[in-house]
């Protein structure tokens, strides 16, 4: 059993989606040494979130956007925390509804992901700073 555990930081995002697949590959080159496994990344932040999605078309990205704010507006007069901005709660709520974590599966190698399939790092904040994620790998 092999079992590798790196946390990295990444350079600030602008808010939206960003295809993070290629980097989390570049950070765990042990991956070609497992033929069944599991890659879990996991987001160490409350304002941003995780997700698996199409990574061919980028209009997908922008309808993601603007639908998730929809769901969740800026400047709700309910809302109580917002001391960072008006991002701040619905920051916190995307993160909550997308998630703080994905799970990959490993086959011969490499990620067994769909033809269209992608990890991405989804930022909600408008003016974040960087990110940091751990990456856990196991397998035989």
């Amino acid at each position: 059993m092999i079992v590798v555990q790196k946390e990295i930081a990444l350079a600030p995002f602008p808010r939206g989606m960003h295809l993070i697949t290629a980097r989390v590959l570049q950070e765990l080159p042990e991956i070609n040494g497992i033929s069944m496994g599991m890659l879990h990344v996991f987001i160490k932040h409350t304002s941003a979130s995780l997700t698996i999605n199409e990574n061919a078309d980028p209009t997908v990205r922008d309808d993601f956007e603007r639908h998730l704010n929809m769901m969740v507006p800026e400047n709700t007069p309910y809302y109580r925390h917002t001391y960072e901005g008006p991002d701040d709660m619905p920051a916190h709520i995307k993160s909550s509804l997308l998630g703080s974590s994905v799970q990959v599966p490993i086959t011969g190698g490499s990620l067994n992901l769909g033809t269209w399939q992608g990890i991405y790092l989804y930022e909600h904040r408008d003016r974040a700073s960087g990110r940091k994620l751990v990456l856990t790998l196991f397998g035989t």
